[in-house]
């Protein structure tokens, strides 16, 4: 990032944080971080029945499914951030590989913009140092 974006980037965010207090000042003090753990990743028959072939027979099956979910959220940008990493750990649970993540994260470049696919690969490769440590 240089410099001009920086102060832009921190030009908005003290804005955002005005508009929050402004609205409901209690979200202010709203710990955001670490909100996605209360979430759990469902387990694969789980996902196979809400996101694949038990409400959707000759639909999407539940990889393909979380893999345009994946998309979508990273087009979102930042503030779908605890989503993305739900939508991730679900995704590697259906089935899909880490490069695969990656290359539909890689590929919404070109509809999201270059920040907001470093940002999901960002909280990809986060999501993926974790469930790497739970395996080890």
């Amino acid at each position: 990032m240089n410099e001009e974006f920086t102060k832009l980037f921190n030009t908005m965010m003290e804005q955002s944080q005005e508009m929050v207090r402004a609205f409901n000042p209690a979200l202010e003090s709203l710990p955001v971080k670490g909100l996605d753990a209360f979430f759990p990743t469902m387990t694969k028959d789980m996902m196979e029945m809400w996101f694949g072939k038990t409400f959707n027979r000759e639909g999407l099956d539940a990889k393909t499914r979380l893999l345009v979910t994946i998309a979508a959220l990273t087009v979102l940008g930042a503030h779908a951030e605890p989503q993305l990493k739900l939508s991730v750990r679900h995704a590697l649970a259906s089935g899909a590989t880490q490069r695969e993540i990656a290359e539909v994260i890689w590929q919404m470049s070109m509809f999201g913009g270059v920040p907001a696919m470093q940002k999901a690969l960002e909280v990809a490769q986060a999501v993926f140092a974790e469930t790497e440590e739970k395996d080890a």
